[in-house]
């Protein structure tokens, strides 16, 4: 067999420096993004704020994934398992981080939930007693224990004093919930307060007893600053 002409030596060499090249930016980019899954207990109430975060905070290094269950603390952490398994075979790519989203509410099983998110390396953005408190804490501090019809209403107090919001009612699947936050709350401040809600109880893993407190903060600082989370890759 006699030798190639220069021209397909050369164009075989160029394919190769090409293919070469493609592989690399398929590298690269898989290693600029980072992947969410978020799956919450709420149908709608969570995955609508969640949904409203990532759209008005665009990120070219978050690729996120958000699931409404509809389910509660155990049950949700498992069937959240079968949802990451589902979407990693069909996507073919695993996801960089997965979120759990609860509140304690009455349910008995909140620290087993917790502790089984931990057991399977999903990360919890859990809320004793009820997701409302995230709201809330945009407004004012509360350390107080009180029930999630407590927090509503203790939240359409706080929306009423804005012009505009005289008549607010709050309704728990509002889709413009985080827009209304947004415009008259005060996120970094909401941050703050979970923050300090939780030291209050440092140590301490008997989070059925930790109330009220959430760690709503924590996800959403990830959501909206992915590129933390490349650094530590």
């Amino acid at each position: 067999m006699g030798l190639l002409p220069k021209y397909k030596i050369e164009a075989l060499k160029r394919e190769k420096r090409e293919a070469k090249a493609a592989k690399k930016r398929k590298e690269n980019t898989r290693s600029k993004i980072v992947r969410f899954l978020i799956v919450c207990e709420g149908s709608r109430t969570e995955p609508n704020y969640f949904q409203a975060l990532v759209r008005d905070r665009y990120s070219e290094v978050r690729d996120e994934k958000i699931v409404g269950e509809g389910k509660s603390t155990c049950a949700l952490v498992k069937r959240t398992l079968q949802i990451k398994d589902e979407l990693e075979r069909k996507r073919q790519l695993p996801f960089d981080r997965v979120w759990v989203v609860f509140d304690k509410d009455d349910f008995t099983d909140f620290n087993e939930a917790i502790q089984l998110a931990t057991s399977y390396s999903f990360q919890s953005a859990w809320t004793n007693e009820a997701f409302e408190l995230w709201y809330l804490l945009h407004f004012q501090y509360l350390d107080a224990g009180i029930s999630r019809h407590n927090y509503i209403e203790k939240l359409q107090g706080e929306v009423r004093k804005h012009p505009g919001y005289e008549n607010y009612e709050y309704k728990k699947n509002d889709v413009s919930v985080y827009k209304m936050l947004t415009t008259i709350g005060n996120e970094d401040l909401a941050k703050r307060y979970a923050e300090r809600l939780r030291s209050f109880f440092e140590g301490d893993e008997d989070y059925k007893e930790h109330k009220p407190c959430t760690t709503v903060d924590v996800l959403v600082g990830e959501l909206e600053n992915p590129e933390n989370l490349l650094q530590s890759r």
